[in-house]
């Protein structure tokens, strides 16, 4: 054997449990990102079964609808069909078990496959939070980037702006939204109205108060960055103060945006139930409101299943986003 292969050999060797060691790490932080996942989902599933089952009325009742009179024997029929005339222990594992099949049941109001029901009115919804967090993104960036360590004047009122975006009501914002823009300027279509025309208000009345939480949660972390010694090094070098704030703070700056915007994004689907209401546009936020009226149990246990989803998986996304951001995780 010459010297190079045998060099190259022994190369092999040394870094054979290296790559073994870091496929077992690999290995198992895939598993415990699944047995995370797992757990979400089963308290999510949990939790909703039982806060339906503290909410008083009976189911029955809604699936025969208001003021339609039914027998004992009807009643008694639809709750053994349900498996309503179970206890409350066994209902709970039947309905486990059927989730593990991937059965989320059929809606009791409307008859049809919750699975089916969902699909039917998720993209409206998927639309609305993707525009509104593309808005806030935007906004909040803007804002952050051009305020941060300047003129006081600008930055508190840019600070202003985000006080009261946060702490309006998202009702309250949609409403000045639809006076202002639809009826008085009529520079967009009332609610109820399609296209990407309809979608404005609704995603600006969703993305107002997340750029104001985004963009002071930015604006803090550029303001550190710009002071730490690389930015002052980047200056010396002849770097004009734009380039300094794009190419070096923000990227440091972007981390704890990064976990906000994740969280948010999951959250958005509980704002959707006012904006859609407001709006009168069709999506999984109506369909919520209207399954937890009725008392629909299989659709309200798969919006919840469904929210806790997207949660896991943007969760997941945030993960890899550090290590696109970070090269120290990379190399750790």
């Amino acid at each position: 054997m010459t010297a190079p292969t045998l060099t190259r050999a022994r190369a092999d060797a040394r870094h054979r449990p290296l790559l073994a060691s870091r496929s077992r790490a690999v290995l198992g932080a895939v598993a415990q990102r699944l047995l995370g996942a797992a757990a979400v989902l089963l308290g999510a599933a949990t939790v909703a079964f039982v806060a339906l089952q503290l909410i008083p009325g009976d189911p029955v009742t809604v699936m025969l609808g208001p003021g339609n009179p039914a027998t004992p024997q009807l009643r008694a029929r639809i709750r053994a069909e349900y498996g309503l005339d179970h206890p409350v222990a066994q209902q709970y594992l039947h309905y486990l078990g059927r989730l593990l099949h991937g059965d989320l049941g059929e809606s009791y109001q409307l008859q049809q496959p919750v699975a089916h029901v969902i699909a039917g009115q998720l993209w409206p919804t998927v639309q609305l939070a993707v525009l509104a967090m593309g808005f806030a993104l935007v906004l909040a960036l803007t804002a952050a980037v051009t305020t941060a360590g300047r003129r006081r004047a600008a930055r508190a009122a840019v600070q202003l702006a985000e006080l009261l975006s946060v702490s309006s009501p998202p009702y309250w914002i949609g409403i000045v939204l639809l006076t202002l823009f639809s009826f008085h300027w009529r520079l967009f279509p009332v609610a109820g109205a399609d296209g990407f025309a309809a979608l404005v208000l609704p995603a600006l009345t969703l993305a107002l108060p997340l750029a104001g939480v985004l963009g002071q949660v930015l604006r803090e972390g550029l303001e550190t960055a710009l002071g730490q010694p690389f930015a002052v090094t980047a200056r010396a070098r002849g770097l004009s103060d734009t380039a300094v704030r794009l190419r070096h703070a923000l990227r440091h700056a972007t981390t704890a945006l990064v976990t906000l915007t994740g969280w948010l994004t999951g959250s958005l689907l509980g704002g959707a139930v006012l904006v859609e209401a407001v709006f009168a546009r069709p999506g999984i936020g109506a369909l919520t409101l209207q399954a937890t009226t009725n008392k629909d149990m299989p659709l309200v246990v798969g919006v919840v299943l469904l929210s806790a989803s997207v949660f896991v998986v943007i969760s997941t996304l945030v993960d890899l986003l550090y290590l696109l951001i970070d090269p120290r995780l990379r190399r750790g």
